[in-house]
């Protein structure tokens, strides 16, 4: 079993080999270039194509296109059509998604946390 050193004392980590394998196929999707930041733009709000591309600074809208069919592959993303005339299409993260977005809120306070500082900032 693999510990965790947290200062003098050590405590038990509750992951299996199953559960490694599991994380990582998770982290693989998500760690994909672009994927967390449409996966943020869907939990703040934005809904169309459009939106996504705009809120995804530097994102084409080729791979935004991309990416959006591998995270609905991945059951992280909805695709809603809708029948009028143009067709209108949204997109909204499924409960899965929503799940996952809240649950990488602890790995962005790490990064937070242990990044680097960029040359002129200061770290408080």
């Amino acid at each position: 079993m693999a510990t965790e050193k947290t200062g003098a004392s050590r405590r038990p980590l509750r992951i299996d080999d199953e559960e490694c394998r599991r994380l990582a196929g998770v982290m693989e999707i998500v760690g994909k270039r672009w994927s967390s930041g449409i996966l943020l733009a869907l939990g703040l709000g934005a809904e169309r194509f459009t939106e996504i591309e705009r809120r995804v600074e530097g994102l084409s809208g080729r791979m935004l296109s991309v990416r959006l069919r591998d995270l609905e592959s991945a059951g992280l993303v909805e695709r809603l059509v809708e029948p009028t005339t143009p067709v209108s299409v949204r997109y909204r993260l499924s409960e899965r998604g929503m799940e996952l977005l809240r649950s990488l809120q602890p790995m962005a306070r790490y990064a937070r946390r242990w990044e680097p500082p960029v040359d002129g900032e200061t770290t408080s």
